[in-house]
């Protein structure tokens, strides 16, 4: 507290910050760091790979049972936070084993689009290089280990995208919608 014949005065701190070294998930894209660190800590800690929309393929057809997060934007939708802390132990209770890959930030919309998955945070089950299923959000542990373990045992089957017809030439333009 100042009086009359004290004055105040500005104090300015400046603390030097050092940009974190490069990785994928520290782009201009990239979400808050608070993401970044938990997923980044999938990939450095817990042997997870990095994938995107040019390497998802090729890693998910190396075999066996793969999951990929898509963790999404940490400040609309936290639980991607949740799931990223769990997704280790989810690993480890499973009743298969399975291979897992995180997602940049800037790579999550299109994995989501081709993949079909319209739910943040999303599990995406893979298995020898072709679709299984998805789980979205975040569950209570029990049910949550129960989707993750029915997941393991469906068959592969088509993601749900937006299928287009395709039409061969000389086929009938018209509608059977008369």
């Amino acid at each position: 507290m100042t009086t009359d014949t004290e004055t105040a005065a500005e104090v300015v701190i400046s603390t030097p910050i050092a940009r974190p070294a490069s990785h994928p998930a520290m782009d201009a894209d990239a979400p808050s760091p608070a993401h970044a660190q938990l997923v980044c800590r999938l990939a450095d800690s817990q042997g997870a790979t990095w994938v995107d929309e040019d390497s998802i393929e090729a890693w998910s057809a190396q075999g066996g049972d793969r999951v990929v997060l898509l963790a999404g934007d940490p400040v609309r939708f936290p639980q991607g936070l949740d799931v990223a802390a769990v997704l280790p132990e989810l690993r480890k209770c499973a009743d298969r084993t399975f291979e897992f890959a995180v997602v940049p930030r800037a790579a999550e919309d299109r994995i989501a689009r081709r993949y079909g998955a319209n739910h943040w945070p999303t599990l995406l089950f893979l298995r020898d290089g072709k679709y299984v299923t998805a789980i979205g959000g975040m569950h209570d542990w029990t049910p949550y280990l129960s989707a993750v373990n029915a997941a393991l045992q469906m068959p592969t089957s088509r993601a749900p995208t937006v299928g287009i017809p395709v039409v061969g030439a000389g086929a009938s333009n018209a509608s059977s919608c008369s």
